[in-house]
C-alpha cells in the first residue's frame, strides 16, 4: 500500500521511526468525554470575561475554533485575553473518566522508535493525562501550545517548530490525530498521517481530503498491527 493512499489498518509504516501523538481524544477514547469538561469551562470563561450568556458564549467559542484553530487563539486575537489565565482555568478538570490503559502501555512498548506528544493543550495537562493512562514513560517530550508560541494546530508554523524542536525527519515520522484538518500540514511536510476516527463533526474529514493516509477505529489495535503484534482474541 502506498503512503499517500488512504487505508484502514496499521500497515505501510515500516519507514516510521518517530511517532507523534495528539493528546485529547487520541491517546484516550473520545468516549471518556473528558474534553466535554474543558468545553464547558471554555464557555464559562468566555461568558464571564466577555459578559455573554451561555448560548452566545458557546456560539462565539465554536466560531473561534473554526476560524483560528483554537478558541484561545481567537480570544487572544480578538479580545487580548491572557492565555495563561485561560489555560489554567479550562484545564482544571477531573481526570477520573480516563482509566489506566495497560493495553496502550503494551502497544507503545512494542512500537519501535521515539514517541512524542504534540498538543494544543498545555504540557501540564498532557503529563497529567498520560500519567493517568500509565503511559507517560514512553514519551520523550511534549510540544504544547506554549511551546508553539500560542499558534495552534493546524497553523503550519506550529508543525515546523515542533519538527525542529524534536529533531524529526518528517519523511520518517507519523502523526496521530482525532481532528482530520490537523493532519493536512503534517502531510504537506511529508509525514504519514493517521486519523483516529470519531463521531464528532468538527473532527471529521471533508469530502475529497487526500491528506489522511490511514484511518484507525481503535488506536491500540492500530498500533499493535503497526508493531506486528495483532491483539489476541479475548478469552
Amino acid at each position: 500500500m502506498g503512503r499517500r493512499k488512504r487505508v484502514d489498518g496499521g500497515v505501510g509504516v515500516e519507514h516510521v521511526v518517530d511517532w507523534i501523538f495528539d493528546l485529547d481524544n487520541t491517546l484516550y477514547p473520545a468516549s471518556c468525554n473528558l474534553f466535554a469538561q474543558i468545553d464547558r469551562r471554555m464557555g464559562a470563561f468566555i461568558g464571564r470575561h466577555l459578559g455573554l450568556g451561555e448560548a452566545a458564549a458557546r456560539q462565539l467559542q465554536k466560531s473561534y475554533f473554526r476560524r483560528y484553530g483554537t478558541t484561545l487563539r481567537g480570544l487572544m486575537v480578538e479580545h487580548g485575553i491572557d492565555p495563561v489565565d485561560y489555560l489554567d482555568y479550562t484545564h482544571d478538570i477531573d481526570l477520573d473518566p480516563v482509566p489506566p490503559s495497560p493495553a496502550l502501555d503494551a502497544a507503545l512498548t512494542r512500537l519501535e522508535g521515539r514517541k512524542f506528544i504534540f498538543t494544543n493543550a498545555t504540557r501540564r495537562h498532557a503529563e497529567a493525562v498520560v500519567a493517568r493512562l500509565g503511559v507517560g514513560h514512553h514519551f520523550e517530550r511534549v510540544f504544547d501550545i506554549v511551546a508553539a508560541d500560542f499558534l495552534p494546530k493546524p497553523d503550519p508554523a506550529a508543525y515546523r517548530a515542533m519538527v525542529d524542536t524534536f529533531g524529526v525527519d518528517p519523511e520518517r515520522a507519523s502523526l496521530f490525530e482525532d481532528v482530520a484538518r490537523n493532519l493536512e500540514p503534517a502531510a504537506a511536510l511529508g509525514m504519514t498521517t493517521v486519523w483516529i476516527k470519531n463521531d464528532g463533526h468538527l473532527g471529521a474529514p471533508e469530502p475529497g481530503d487526500d491528506h489522511i493516509h490511514h484511518v484507525a477505529d481503535d488506536l491500540v489495535a492500530w498500533l499493535e498491527e503497526a508493531a506486528g503484534t495483532p491483539r489476541p482474541e479475548p478469552g
